[in-house]
């Protein structure tokens, strides 16, 4: 059991039946009336932030939850697969609960959180920028990139994105998977 005293930013723990992230907290003692935090909550299995308030001294259950790094694997009925990248153990997670998984492509790495105590798999972590391959656009047409511009791109994960004119099929773009934006052309498709 922790107490508010114990709060710090990325301490999980469980209330209202659920698994909560400290994402900020703020210690509050007013002139009247008794001293209380006041935080900003995300949900470790959806993402999703709340704000709430507890008195100062409520009781809380600490949950310890740890990061490894998975290969992604493929996709079925059955849900994601990954491979553990020490133990090599297999494993497939709910499309629910793989944040980002319109960039992931067969053998990328992401970061799956584990409750350590039960060893459930929570939510997965994608890095914040992959390089994937353009594999359908239409064709750049000479003297648009004066303009400047968009255009849609579907990349090798399946995505569709926003690129600029220039880009061609087989390119291989940089994307924020943060905000799903094209950052910068990391290599061009091959002349023939």
């Amino acid at each position: 059991m922790a107490d508010t005293s114990d709060f710090r930013n990325g301490m999980t723990f469980l209330w209202k039946d659920d698994l909560w992230e400290i994402a900020e907290f703020l210690h509050v003692k007013p002139g009247k009336g008794g001293a209380f935090v006041r935080t900003t909550l995300k949900n470790v299995k959806d993402g999703h932030e709340v704000e709430e308030t507890f008195r100062a001294g409520a009781k809380v259950d600490e949950v310890r939850v740890e990061r490894r790094e998975h290969q992604y694997l493929y996709e079925d009925d059955y849900g994601l697969h990954f491979m553990d990248q020490e133990s090599y153990e297999q494993f497939s997670m709910p499309p629910g609960q793989v944040q980002g998984r319109e960039f992931l492509k067969e053998g990328g790495q992401v970061d799956i959180l584990f409750r350590t105590d039960t060893e459930e798999p929570l939510r997965t972590e994608i890095p914040q920028k992959v390089e994937l391959e353009v594999v359908e656009t239409t064709p750049g047409v000479k003297g648009d990139t004066a303009q400047g511009g968009d255009k849609p791109a579907t990349v090798e994960s399946g995505a569709t994105i926003d690129v600029p004119l220039f880009i061609n099929e087989g390119d291989v773009v940089r994307v924020n998977t943060e905000t799903n934006e094209y950052e910068t052309r990391v290599s061009a498709a091959p002349t023939v």
